[in-house]
């Protein structure tokens, strides 16, 4: 029913920013982004809502802006300051009242 298309992940240094973005086919309530490193569980990085409300993972906060066009069906996250632990795969989440949806992934590695 909704489709989400992830880009702009790629290789950067420690300390080096990176932007995401997600497009939807349709607009949705909640949009967000997820990662998940090799061995590891899969873990909220941003959220935000159609109205704005933004929440972030303490491990993110103040380094990671996650921002979204309501007309676009879009939402982006900006990624400055990187480090090596923020190396995993990042996936686009939409969620509505009952349903929630998943891009592909885009993978985002931090190294020098």
């Amino acid at each position: 029913q909704v489709q989400l298309v992830e880009s702009g992940g790629g290789l950067v240094q420690p300390g080096g920013s990176l932007r995401l973005s997600c497009a939807a086919s349709t607009s949705i309530f909640s949009m967000g982004w997820y990662r998940q490193a090799p061995g590891k569980q899969r873990e909220l990085v941003a959220t935000i809502t159609s109205g704005g409300s933004t929440n972030y993972a303490d491990s993110v906060k103040g380094r990671f802006t996650i921002s979204r066009d309501n007309a676009k069906n879009t939402v982006s996250l900006q990624m400055n300051s990187l480090k090596a632990e923020d190396t995993a795969v990042y996936y686009c989440n939409a969620r509505g009242t009952f349903l929630q949806y998943w891009g592909q992934g885009t993978q985002v590695t931090v190294s020098s």
